[in-house]
């Protein structure tokens, strides 16, 4: 184990470049929770640290001992208040009617459960569609998910998305009232007839490959099913939506995924930051003849 005092505002990159780690080296120990800043496992190469600070760095074996991997579900991010995970495609967030055993609270669960003899549980704080991958946060006691829970509007959330043709402008700012059918059917309508809610969607246009365009989404408000609406509303429905008039699937998944995730910790107040790489299968769609807009 070694400890830096930090003397002068840095990044963590630069003060570990500085220690002599490569980039790879820094991402590995970032991986495994082999870094932190103060108490909390750092979790980005960009993390701002200024003087007065302690980087702590141990080597990756002694890092990921400290919590143990749950089988099916990539952790990324843990402590004693907080658990951040990367849910995969076609996992429900929670229970429905018809399932009740492959979500990501009854796995999370299951492993904490076995990890503690049942001392330990986890608390909802938001939701993923079943289709949507990305960045989840779950609480680990009480104290945590009020905390969250009530500063939960005030987390920037983005999220990528590919969808079908190319919008006609780079950016714009979605905005209507989303109500629920009957039949679970979220849809949008200019003005609330009383049972709506308003939404608002933020998206700018990353690049565009043939029939296909990637978004980088900015949700303004957190609705059901609201990017995706928003999308069709637009007239370019989110890949493999066929429930809100998509006409392909080629990567047999919905191509939605939450990437970046930032609030402050519940219990020390610590800024947190995750972000997660484009999926492999979005970058399928967007081979290397695609050029980003500028």
């Amino acid at each position: 184990m070694k400890t830096l005092a930090i003397k002068e505002e840095t990044t963590l990159l630069a003060a570990l470049f500085k220690e002599g780690h490569s980039r790879t080296k820094i991402k590995q120990l970032l991986k495994y929770r082999a870094v932190a800043v103060g108490e909390l496992p750092a979790t980005r190469l960009d993390q701002i640290l200024v003087p007065g600070e302690v980087l702590t760095i141990t080597s990756e074996k002694e890092g990921n001992s400290r919590y143990l991997p749950c089988p099916g579900l990539d952790i990324i991010y843990e402590d004693a208040d907080i658990i951040v995970i990367d849910k995969p495609a076609g996992l429900l967030t929670i229970a429905s009617e018809t399932e009740k055993k492959k979500t990501a609270y009854y796995k999370l669960t299951a492993c904490l459960g076995e990890r503690t003899n049942g001392e330990e549980r986890i608390f909802i704080i938001h939701r993923l569609d079943q289709g949507t991958s990305g960045l989840l946060v779950f609480a680990k006691n009480e104290a945590a998910k009020r905390v969250l829970q009530d500063s939960w509007q005030e987390a920037r959330k983005k999220y990528r998305a590919i969808v079908e043709g190319v919008p006609k402008r780079d950016s714009a700012t979605i905005k209507s009232f989303l109500c629920e059918s009957k039949i679970h059917r979220v849809y949008s309508v200019p003005t609330d007839n009383g049972d709506c809610k308003y939404a608002e969607t933020c998206y700018e246009l990353v690049q565009s490959q043939g029939e296909y365009s990637l978004l980088d989404i900015t949700l303004i408000t957190g609705r059901k099913n609201q990017i995706r609406v928003h999308l069709a509303d637009l007239g370019h429905p989110v890949v493999g939506d066929k429930k809100y008039g998509a006409k392909t699937d080629p990567i047999k998944r919905l191509a939605l995924q939450s990437y970046i995730l930032e609030f402050n910790h519940p219990i020390s107040g610590q800024p947190m930051a995750f972000a997660l790489d484009l999926p492999p299968k979005f970058k399928s769609l967007l081979h290397s003849g695609a050029k980003p807009r500028d």
